[in-house]
């Protein structure tokens, strides 16, 4: 017959490597931790494909302006601008767009060719309803090398919240430029 001993001990080491297995297997099952995912923006799914619009090597803040600008639109103008601008020397990997379409408020028009870095596009109401289907197209979207809308950023009202909103786009933005080998 075994040493008692010697089955306490074996039973302690089995304990020791199945324990925490079982304790990880628990927690991936009751979801009891955050899954790393540290992006500010809402990912979007389906990924909308903007090539049809739009082709470009480059990483892009896009914005596509609406029939009325209000708050909301003209903070998000000032948003992608200065996004890019604190960028610093990874400007050039990176552009900001504004997509305008015949509807388009007019006034804003005046303010973005103020702003040097940010390029406008015009573009028809059907072709942005093509590319965007489902997705709402009010907000701040970060387009990647290969075209694919991949990031949103919802409106905000208060200068106050998008300034701090702009800083969430800002380190997305830098992280994923440093993740990519293109643009």
């Amino acid at each position: 017959m075994a040493n008692p001993s010697h089955r306490k001990t074996m039973l302690l080491v089995a304990t020791v490597f199945i324990l925490p297995v079982l304790l990880a297997k628990l927690a991936l099952e009751m979801d009891w931790f955050n899954r790393a995912s540290t992006n500010k923006g809402v990912l979007l799914e389906p990924i909308p494909n903007l090539s049809s619009l739009d082709s470009q090597h480059k990483w892009r803040l896009l914005y596509v302006l609406p029939e009325q600008c209000d708050a909301a639109c003209e903070n998000a103008l000032v948003a992608i601008n200065q996004v890019w601008v604190a960028l610093g020397r990874e400007q050039d990997r990176a552009e900001p767009l504004v997509i305008v379409m015949d509807n388009s408020d007019t006034k804003p028009r005046q303010h973005l060719g103020e702003m040097p870095g940010v390029r406008t596009m015009e573009a028809s109401q059907q072709n942005v309803n093509e590319v965007f289907k489902d997705v709402p197209t009010d907000g701040i979207f970060l387009v990647d090398t290969l075209d694919n809308v991949v990031l949103r950023y919802p409106p905000q009202i208060e200068q106050q919240q998008a300034v701090l909103h702009s800083r969430d786009i800002l380190a997305d933005l830098r992280k994923l430029l440093k993740l990519s080998r293109i643009g």
